[in-house]
Order: C-alpha cells, then sequence, then structure tokens
C-alpha cells in the first residue's frame, strides 16, 4: 500500500470547527475514460474547481468495491475501491491533488449495513454456525412464519428477508440487498475500525458516516409502536412511504451506540487532525440524537439532522427554531448543516419552487447558509444554482424512486452529472458515451464556464461569500443571538474572541425594513449585496442581505 503522507495532516486539530465542505457525488462529478460515469480521475482533474470556491475539505460519496444496487451505498469491499470509479492508485493521485491545494478530503463510511456480496454475508448466510453466522442480525420465523416483528425498510415493505440457506430471517433497514451487520457482535466492530484505519494510513483527514444512528438494533427484537399521524413527519423517509407511521425506538437509536462512538474516535485520535460528521436519520428525535452524539469530546466531531434537508418551508422561523433547539439540545456539541445532498430534492427547487428570481434566491440562501452556527456542506452544482432535475421514469436508476414512482421520483433527480461546459460534449461531463443519467439543458446553460468572470452569476456569488466569510473568524467559528425574527426576515449575530457579525436577511422578494440592534456598526462590503441602514432600521431589497461589524 502506498500510503500519502499529507503537507496539511499536521493541521489545526479544530480545522472542522466552521469548515465548508463540499460534496462530491463520484458517479456524477467528472468522467475521465468515456464510459458515462464519473470517476477518481476525474475528480482529482477538477480539484481546481473546488479551490477556486474556497472550500475546506471534500466530502466523496461511497467508491467502494460494490455491486451498485444503491450505487455504493451497499458496499461489498471496504478496502478497496470499486473499478467502475479507478484504482487505490488513483485515489492516493486524488489525496496528494487535494492536499497540494490545501483541500481536506473525507470520504463517506457506510458500516450500519453492507451488500449481500459481501464476503462476510456470504460467509455468514451459508450456515448458522460458520465463524461469521452472527455478524449480521439473522433472527428466526414467528410460529406463523411471519418475520419475527414489525420492522419496516425505508425503502419500503418490511426490514426482514427470507433466507432460505439458513431457514431464518435477516435484518435490513435498506434494500434487501443491503443487510445491516450486528454492531452488537465486538469482532465486527473490530472489523469495521480496521477498515477505518485503512483509510486513515492512505490520508483521509476524515469520515462522513451515513445513518450513524442505524449502528444497533434492539436486542430483544420488540415491536415499534405506532406513531400519531400528527406527528408523521416526511424528512426521513417521502410522505407515501408507511415507514413514517411507527416511533422507531427499537430498530435504531439504540443505546449501545455511544460506547461504539467513543471507540470509533479513539481509533481517530491515533491520527492527526480527522474529524467526522455523522448523519442522524430520524424524524422525531434527531435534534436530541445529535446532541447525544457530539457531547463531550470523545465522540463525533459534528452531526447533522434534517430540519435544512426536509420539506418544509424555508423561513426566519425555521432558522431560529432550528439553531435553538440545536442549542438546547446540544449545548457541548457542533452541527454541521447543509441545505441539499444527494438524498434530496435541491433547495433551489425544494424552497424556490414559486420564486421568480431564482437567481436571487439561490444567493440569499448561500448566504444565509454559510453564516449558520456550525459548519457547513455544499453540494456539488449548488455553487451554480441548479434546479431539480425532471428526471422521465424510463430513464430513473434509483430502486428508491422506481418503488414509489410516480407520488415520489426518488433521488436522481438531485445526482444528474455537474456541468462544466455548456458548449461541450455532454456540458463537459463526459466525452463519450451517454452519461449514466440525462443532463436537463436548463443545467447546461448554467454550467461553470457560461457563469465563471461574471459578477452578477450565482458561481461568482459563492466564490466571493467564500472569501468574505474567512475574513471574519465571527462567521467560522462564532456563537449566534437571534435579535429579530418576522415572517420574512431574520437579524442574527456571530461572536467570537472579541468580534461581533451582524447578519440581516430578506427572505422575500419584496423590500422589507428591519431595526437595526442598538451598538456602533460597521456596514461591511465584499459580500455582494446592495442594502444598507439608516436611521436605526436595515432596508432590505427583496432576497436581500446586509453584513455589519460592531465597532468595538
Amino acid at each position: 500500500m502506498n500510503a500519502v503522507s499529507s503537507p496539511v495532516s499536521a493541521a489545526d486539530k479544530d480545522w472542522w470547527r466552521g469548515a465548508v465542505i463540499y460534496q462530491i457525488y463520484p458517479r456524477s462529478y467528472q468522467d475521465s475514460n468515456g464510459d458515462g460515469i464519473g470517476d477518481l480521475k476525474g475528480i482529482t482533474a477538477r480539484l481546481s474547481h473546488v479551490a477556486s470556491l474556497g472550500a475546506d475539505a471534500i466530502w466523496i460519496s461511497p467508491f467502494f468495491t460494490s455491486p451498485m444496487k444503491d450505487f455504493g451505498y451497499d458496499v461489498s469491499n471496504y478496502i478497496d475501491v470499486d473499478p467502475m470509479f479507478g484504482s487505490l492508485n488513483d485515489f492516493d493521485a486524488l489525496i496528494a491533488e487535494a492536499h497540494r491545494l490545501g483541500i481536506k478530503v473525507m470520504i463517506d463510511l457506510v458500516i450500519s449495513h453492507t451488500s449481500d456480496q459481501h464476503a462476510w454475508f456470504v460467509e455468514s448466510r451459508s450456515s448458522r454456525i460458520n465463524a461469521k453466522s452472527d455478524w449480521y442480525v439473522w433472527s428466526d420465523p414467528k410460529p406463523d412464519g411471519t418475520p419475527p416483528n414489525n420492522w419496516l425498510s425505508i425503502f419500503g415493505g418490511s426490514a426482514w428477508a427470507w433466507d432460505p440457506s439458513r431457514m431464518q430471517y435477516y435484518l435490513h433497514n435498506f434494500l434487501t440487498s443491503q443487510p445491516d451487520l450486528n454492531m452488537h457482535n465486538p469482532h465486527v466492530q473490530e472489523a469495521v475500525l480496521d477498515a477505518v484505519r485503512f483509510w486513515l494510513k492512505r490520508g483521509v483527514d476524515g469520515f462522513r458516516l451515513d445513518t450513524i444512528n442505524f449502528y444497533f438494533h434492539d436486542r430483544q427484537l420488540r415491536d415499534n409502536p405506532p406513531l400519531a399521524p400528527e406527528r408523521r413527519n416526511a424528512a426521513t423517509a417521502p410522505a407515501v412511504n408507511p415507514y413514517n407511521f411507527q416511533d422507531h425506538i427499537y430498530d435504531k437509536n439504540q443505546p449501545e451506540n455511544l460506547a461504539f462512538l467513543k471507540r470509533f474516535r479513539a481509533v481517530l485520535e491515533e491520527f492527526p487532525a480527522i474529524a467526522a460528521v455523522g448523519e442522524v436519520g430520524d424524524s422525531q428525535y434527531g435534534l436530541e440524537i445529535v446532541g447525544q452524539y457530539t457531547s463531550g469530546d470523545d465522540k463525533m466531531q459534528m452531526c447533522y439532522a434534517f430540519e435544512f434537508l426536509s420539506p418544509d418551508p424555508l423561513t426566519p422561523a425555521l432558522v431560529a427554531n432550528t439553531q435553538k433547539a440545536f442549542q438546547d439540545a446540544a449545548p457541548e456539541g457542533w452541527a454541521c448543516w447543509a441545505f441539499s445532498n444527494h438524498d434530496v430534492v435541491r433547495h433551489v427547487s425544494r424552497w424556490g419552487a414559486e420564486v421568480a428570481d431564482r437567481t436571487a434566491f439561490a444567493k440569499l440562501t448561500a448566504a444565509l447558509l454559510l453564516t449558520q452556527r456550525g459548519s457547513v456542506c455544499i453540494y456539488q452544482g449548488e455553487e451554480l444554482g441548479l434546479t431539480e432535475a425532471d428526471i422521465a421514469f424510463e430513464d430513473l436508476q434509483d430502486p428508491y424512486g422506481i418503488q414509489f414512482w410516480p407520488e415520489f421520483k426518488g433521488r436522481d433527480g438531485c445526482r444528474t452529472p455537474m456541468v462544466w461546459d455548456n458548449l461541450a460534449h455532454h456540458a463537459g461531463f463526459s466525452n463519450g458515451e451517454k452519461p449514466w443519467l440525462p443532463i436537463p439543458l436548463e443545467h447546461a446553460l448554467n454550467a461553470v464556464a457560461s457563469q465563471e468572470g461574471k459578477a452578477e452569476s450565482v458561481l461568482e456569488h459563492y466564490r466571493r461569500f467564500l472569501h468574505f466569510r474567512k475574513t471574519l473568524p465571527a462567521l467560522i467559528k462564532g456563537e449566534v443571538a437571534f435579535h429579530t425574527v418576522t415572517d420574512t426576515g431574520l437579524v442574527y449575530s456571530r461572536s467570537f474572541d472579541g468580534e461581533t457579525v451582524l447578519c440581516a436577511f430578506n427572505l422575500s422578494p419584496d423590500a422589507v425594513e428591519l431595526p437595526l440592534p442598538a451598538g456602533d456598526w460597521n456596514e461591511l462590503e465584499g459580500h455582494g449585496f446592495d442594502s444598507e441602514a439608516v436611521g436605526g432600521k436595515i432596508s432590505l431589497p427583496g432576497w436581500g442581505a446586509y453584513f455589519a461589524q460592531q465597532i468595538q
């Protein structure tokens, strides 16, 4: 193994606090070999774009060996690269180039489940007495042959699949081809942690942990109770999915996870300046779980729930209430916020479907996200203001969408290829075959090349605002205090090490005036918004923002 030594490996151990992390979905970022699918060499070739934005790190969705039933989130080998994406040497080259550019590399680790083609599961299902017989969650049926309990899969139907080899059911919280690991088994934990060390030795700077609250199940396999209709929230699963009908107190969110996360963190501490962010998938208890998992300094550095990824409308109250709820649930914790990712409708469409000026809306939401207390994830294409793509049923790849079509169209609409050059073949994504998902004309017209150098573009706004943010430590690591929350207006301040920065937003197309908090304020420039404060009032045009620094 050619481990890569990093010139940034001895960097600030606290680098993740307030970092901007750019998420890359490898199938859709850049195809380097003409097969219509993005790969690691393609990512390496485009890292200069990430550097030009001013992002601190990249998070790469899974590229491990996989049958791709769930596009890499079904891992069949944790310590190798799927040939579709390249090789370990290609990954080493990616690490080296990212570090040369000053970019940290975080990778997506999926350890709640594996593919059914993983060697561990092949052995486990072969008999009830083999060495890995209890590496997965197996159970006898009820006397009538039905599954052992009422647990449901996020992808629809029972969370239990019958295996004729063992004459038992196995647990799968997602696809039937994604059996859940039995993390109660210490040997499973050791095997997973060995994989963590493998990638750390290759030079990665951290991990994004998929479905972190799904690692453990209730040993007694008790039924989940029903969830009252008024508590059903479609953030974890689409509204058409009966998964929302249960209170998931036994199939996930188990207390044993806290001890494992401490073991995981101890492995990270064996290496310099490593960080992890956990995805907490739960609609009812998300922030409470985030608080548990980030408490103290011996578990996760960061976690995120789904408050800003849910279908709920973006309002000043949502922002204020989410930040306050996080502070209440996790007073010691640090969040990592995102408005878009590979699993949800892009936020410009999810929140701005009725907005006439999508460009102004995209700029406003960027500034709002980048001034939140917490670290930030930007999803590829977000910096171009890309909308959700409308994918025809015959072009669908996502099994989730195929299962629930047409009420839920799946996740392909946010996973279409990145657009680089509006005049190039396949918008610069690939010079070869048809891309694995179609590229909408609307996206191609908003490619990087078409926005580059245009001060009014969404791309240049992201670059400008990220640079602006880097000059103000309060916007990176500061605490937050809310001053005004109206139906359309929001004013808060961020404070750190004697510096206070005021942030005011108009979340509507109509001009508003908001009260300027007491104190001496110096209006800031360089953020791209045209607003002013006169006579104790902040005047904001539609989708406008205002920033000022308190004069000490």
